[in-house]
């Protein structure tokens, strides 16, 4: 397994491959946008510990804004206009996370993204994001966009197969990953989160992940 390091400068860049992209600190301008607009999507669209088609509960909790929300239950993963809980439609993805997204991919390559899904994890101390891909969009030309908020997180990314190497990267506030092209099917995860508090978000991380779904 490897490991990156990264001096924490805003504006840095780190190639974790041929097509993906740690943007260090990208997110910190839009701080203050984007807390606030997280609370009022989860007062519309609550939180919830989803269950895999296993049966199993989740460890974060997660909602969604947008056109389309990710959901799992013993039917599968998939995407919905509508979130099972409310029986409404997703709350609309505020302008200031399609912004953010737009212009993170740009940044690392990908112009033109346009974002119609924000998954929104939470995860408390303990909580982790098994090694996965990102498959149940309807197809893979564009980009993935994740950003990172309150306490750090170790950021798993590997190859095309589970069993291939896979690298720890060190994610903080602020910090955003893109990842399409070549290395869009790439496996990814997150380590169980270590509790050490941030002094905005406390004992808590949340990540968004944009994706273009539809």
């Amino acid at each position: 397994m490897d490991s990156f390091d990264l001096f924490e400068v805003a504006g840095a860049q780190l190639r974790l491959s041929s097509h993906a992209v740690l943007l260090h600190g990208f997110a910190l301008p839009d701080v203050g946008e984007l807390v606030p607009a997280i609370a009022d999507i989860e007062a519309a669209s609550p939180l919830r510990h989803m269950v895999t088609p296993g049966g199993l509960p989740m460890s974060v909790m997660s909602t969604s804004c947008g056109m389309l929300g990710w959901v799992t239950d013993q039917r599968g993963y998939r995407y919905t206009s509508v979130d099972p809980e409310t029986r409404k439609p997703w709350p609309v993805m505020p302008e200031a996370f399609a912004s953010l997204a737009i212009r993170a991919a740009a940044e690392a390559g990908f112009p033109g993204f346009e974002p119609d899904a924000c998954l929104i994890n939470h995860y408390a101390p303990g909580a982790r994001m098994s090694l996965h891909q990102d498959k149940d969009e309807q197809d893979f030309a564009a980009p993935i966009v994740s950003v990172s908020l309150g306490m750090s997180a170790t950021f798993l990314f590997g190859g095309l197969e589970r069993s291939d190497r896979v690298a720890r990267v060190p994610l903080h506030h602020g910090d955003v990953v893109v990842w399409g092209g070549a290395d869009r099917l790439r496996y990814h995860g997150i380590m169980s989160l270590k509790d050490a508090p941030h002094p905005l978000l406390g004992s808590e991380r949340i990540n968004l992940t944009f994706r273009k779904a539809g």
